[in-house]
């Protein structure tokens, strides 16, 4: 098939919930993409934050066939060495979180960490914040803060307010007795690139500590290396009771992770499960992607990249920027009108980027990203953020 049956094929039968690009993708390698006649494309949205480790890793693949020839699924009532080895080595990259459950994607686990909380404190009430982004399901819906994704879905689960964002007085008015628990993105993705500062993180825990609430972080986008640590929290030493994860967890096999402190109770057979969760496949995916993030320094690989790309785009010099902002990584670039037309832009010249609301073009590279493809990248930002172009 060519490049027009393909999206003719995907037109006539997709469900219509995705808007589609008029670009046929077949083919990764490391930090790049490919189109159905050989063309490439950077990758800066790792498929949003997926592809850590960048597309077709060799080591991935090699685990996932291995696997897929010995045992793809095994609900998780059995013991199985993957599993195992799985659950030692992610309990083993945050102090005090020694508890994993194991699920298929980031939605996934902020609805397991929900009902977590609220059968662990006998409370109802969910605390999240302003400009927040937990997933599409029903309970992390209600955690999402942007209208956009609501509207329509409504009644929503009850008991979910919303805080103003790195505003502890806010948090402090709205955390109570009867607070569950508070839900935070270290780095707000989705709503801006906003990273938090450590002192509001660290009130987060406090201020959880003083009302008898637990603390979840919402690690989805930001874990795995992507912000110079292998999880943004531990930029501020600060512990939370739940934390979920997802994205690049596998290296591109669906999973979805929440990884569980000793303030939470009450987890007994029947609380929770899921078919899929914890399947083999995944699991041996996952354990060659943490092993590969751990060899490679990504983690660290991420923190001196992400400084570098930093530097390049602060000396960009367009009327048009309002500020540049991230964390490794993880980059918002805040423009003074509306970004689609960017984005496009972008793409004519093979960068593939992300939004992050209307006026926000967000940066999620590849970790793997070549200090060369860094320099591409600032020159064609350089060139297209510089250049005197009016949105409609």
């Amino acid at each position: 098939m060519n490049a027009n049956e393909i999206i003719e094929i995907e037109n006539k039968h997709n469900s219509g919930t995705y808007a589609k690009q008029p670009l046929v993708i077949v083919r990764g390698q490391g930090a790049l993409l490919f189109d159905i006649d050989g063309v490439e494309y950077l990758d800066c949205s790792s498929g949003h934050g997926v592809a850590n480790l960048g597309h077709a890793h060799p080591k991935i693949a090699e685990a996932i066939y291995k696997q897929a020839s010995t045992l793809i699924t095994l609900f998780e009532t059995f013991p199985n060495d993957k599993r195992a080895e799985l659950m030692e080595k992610i309990t083993s990259l945050v102090d005090g979180l020694d508890k994993v459950f194991l699920c298929n994607s980031g939605t996934e686990s902020v609805e397991a960490a929900f009902k977590f909380a609220r059968i662990s404190t006998g409370r109802k009430n969910i605390v999240a914040a302003m400009r927040a982004f937990h997933g599409r399901t029903y309970g992390s819906l209600s955690a999402t803060f942007n209208k956009k994704y609501r509207e329509g879905f409504e009644p929503l689960v009850p008991g979910f307010s919303h805080a103003a964002y790195n505003n502890i007085e806010a948090l402090d008015k709205a955390v109570n007795e009867e607070t569950a628990t508070v839900i935070l993105e270290v780095v707000q993705g989705e709503g801006g690139v906003y990273p938090a500062s450590a002192e509001y993180i660290q009130a987060a825990r406090r201020i959880c500590d003083e009302r008898g609430a637990l603390l979840i972080v919402d690690e989805i986008q930001t874990g795995f290396g992507r912000t110079g640590k292998m999880f943004a929290i531990q930029h501020f030493g600060v512990m939370p009771d739940l934390l979920t994860c997802a994205k690049s967890l596998a290296g591109g096999v669906p999973m979805g992770a929440v990884l569980i402190g000793h303030n939470v109770k009450n987890l007994t057979p029947g609380a929770h499960g899921s078919t899929f969760g914890g399947n083999p496949l995944s699991c041996a995916a996952a354990v060659a992607a943490l092993t590969v993030m751990e060899e490679e320094d990504l983690p660290g690989q991420s923190a001196a990249k992400g400084k570098y790309l930093m530097e390049k785009l602060k000396k960009i010099e367009s009327p048009n920027i309002r500020e540049v902002r991230g964390m490794g990584l993880m980059v918002g670039i805040e423009m003074k009108q509306k970004v689609a037309p960017y984005i496009k832009m972008f793409q004519e010249k093979k960068i593939i980027a992300l939004n992050a609301g209307m006026t926000v073009i967000r940066l999620l590279p590849p970790l793997v990203i070549t200090y060369q493809q860094i320099d591409h990248l600032a020159d064609v930002l350089g060139e297209v953020l510089a250049t005197d172009f009016v949105t409609e």
